[in-house]
């Protein structure tokens, strides 16, 4: 770990304008604080004060996911986080990582020049800025559906997609259907690509047949089913398999707009079980994720990463919770 006096030989100025450039004097240029703080991440410096147990602060970025309320996706996920984070005496700032804070500031600078030990990242997409500079980070960091490989710096916490839709093709299979569509998420995800190769994998085992014009990728929204649901009933799809379950509450609503009853002409199935699963007609079936654990999981692994433990990766195990949304194949 560098010292602050290393830095300031590096830098070719004295201690005491490196210690002002790491605590925010204003007596030192921008330009000079911003090469305090770039060099002082570039040698793995942290400072004392982020070290001192009644300081301790690590921080969860998020972006492009809704978190502030039972009903939504990331809300349990912070919950678990703050919870397990709390008892093991951690302060959590949450942070909405908009596209201008990324702008602003690199993101090993941000958590350093805040006293961050590090970072959970929850939401982010694969072209965002941040997500780019991770390669080389030396900060401890945890993503949620999303890796960077060769950076032990980095880990990846999600649910295992292949598991999960494997387990929503096989409940279909046993009720006789074989005409199954999948209206997948955002194209270029991981955690879509992985559904992907996952429900392509399923059909295969099952000796079915892959239709192009039975998949589909949308965005995790439910009005994006109405692009692609009609042309799956087009094709004579008895049942469709969502990559969430907003996209199938979406294709719940396109059927019934076409006179098809659901369960009795179509089966759907959804994934995550999010609050509205059980409150929709007829309740979903879905694929659970534990996403209470999946943010208690995350601050185990960015512990184990600040204390030097290389973890790679980390994989929930999702559970088929079966409710009337699917029913055996109706008899033509």
């Amino acid at each position: 770990m560098a010292t602050i006096k290393e830095i300031a030989d590096r830098l070719g100025v004295s201690v005491s304008t490196v210690s002002k450039g790491l605590n925010g004097a204003s007596d030192i240029s921008e330009s000079l604080r911003q090469a305090v703080l770039d060099t002082a991440v570039e040698m793995g410096y942290s400072t004392k004060r982020s070290r001192k147990e009644e300081h301790r602060k690590l921080c969860l970025l998020i972006e492009n996911m809704d978190y502030d309320a039972p009903d939504k996706f990331g809300y349990d996920i912070v919950l678990g986080f703050r919870q397990n984070a709390y008892k093991n005496k951690w302060d959590v700032d949450i942070v909405d990582a908009t596209p201008a804070l990324q702008a602003a500031d690199k993101y090993d600078t941000y958590l350093l020049k805040n006293g961050y030990c590090g970072a959970f990242m929850v939401g982010f997409a694969l072209e965002d800025e941040w997500m780019n500079q991770l390669p080389t980070t030396t900060m401890p960091t945890v993503l949620l559906d999303n890796f960077v490989e060769r950076n032990p710096n980095i880990c990846y916490v999600g649910t295992d997609s292949h598991e999960g839709i494997e387990l929503a093709v096989l409940h279909l299979l046993q009720l006789g259907h074989k005409k199954i569509a999948f209206l997948n998420g955002s194209e270029g995800s991981l955690v879509s690509d992985q559904r992907q190769e996952a429900f392509e994998s399923a059909m295969k085992k099952a000796g079915l047949p892959l239709n192009k014009n039975l998949m589909a990728h949308g965005y995790y929204v439910a009005d994006s089913a109405k692009y692609h649901v009609p042309g799956f009933l087009d094709e004579g799809a008895t049942a469709i398999v969502c990559g969430n379950d907003l996209l199938a509450q979406g294709a719940m609503e396109v059927c019934s707009e076409k006179g098809l009853r659901c369960p009795q002409d179509i089966s759907i199935v959804g994934f995550d079980d999010i609050e509205i699963a059980q409150t929709l007609n007829p309740p979903l079936t879905t694929i659970r994720q534990e996403r209470n654990e999946l943010g208690r999981c995350a601050y185990v692994m960015l512990n184990s990463l600040i204390h030097h433990i290389p973890i790679s990766k980390t994989l929930m195990r999702p559970q088929l919770i079966e409710r009337s949304s699917t029913a055996k194949v109706a008899l033509k």
